[in-house]
């Protein structure tokens, strides 16, 4: 089993970054880093948009962020359509690391708030499926 195991719908069963899986299974976030120049990225990413290097490793991405931005999502795209509507947001964590993610259910709607601080918690969807969702600190 490869990368298919992401999220409601993979497109995709094998990246080079499939690691990824393998640390939300530990209940872990992590991003990639660039060991040339240093740029980090979240989603991870396989090569370096910056120096366009193939030389990344990982770092955890924890502890408490900060809410940015959030929406309402009342269309979804294939495999969540079940799921409308639901809440989507950008949180800023440790090093400017920003982290796109569903804001977890249990957060009532009308606490969610910029400025409000947010954790990462992993999520299992089932079906040997695995996730991450934003939810409040």
């Amino acid at each position: 089993m490869g990368f298919e195991q992401f999220g409601i719908v993979s497109f995709t069963g094998s990246t080079k970054t499939e690691k990824f899986l393998e640390f939300l299974k530990n209940n872990e976030l992590r991003g990639t880093v660039c060991t040339e120049c240093g740029a980090k990225f979240f989603p991870p990413r396989a090569d370096c948009s910056n120096c366009l290097s193939d030389k990344m490793d990982w770092f955890p991405i924890s502890g408490e962020g900060t809410l940015l931005t959030y929406t309402k999502a009342a269309f979804a795209p294939k495999g969540f359509e079940k799921d409308v509507p639901y809440v989507l947001g950008v949180a800023e964590f440790e090093g400017g690391t920003k982290v796109f993610g569903r804001i977890d259910k249990s957060v009532s709607e009308d606490s969610i708030k910029p400025g409000m601080r947010i954790k990462i918690k992993t999520v299992d969807l089932g079906e040997d499926r695995l996730s991450y969702e934003l939810t409040g600190a």
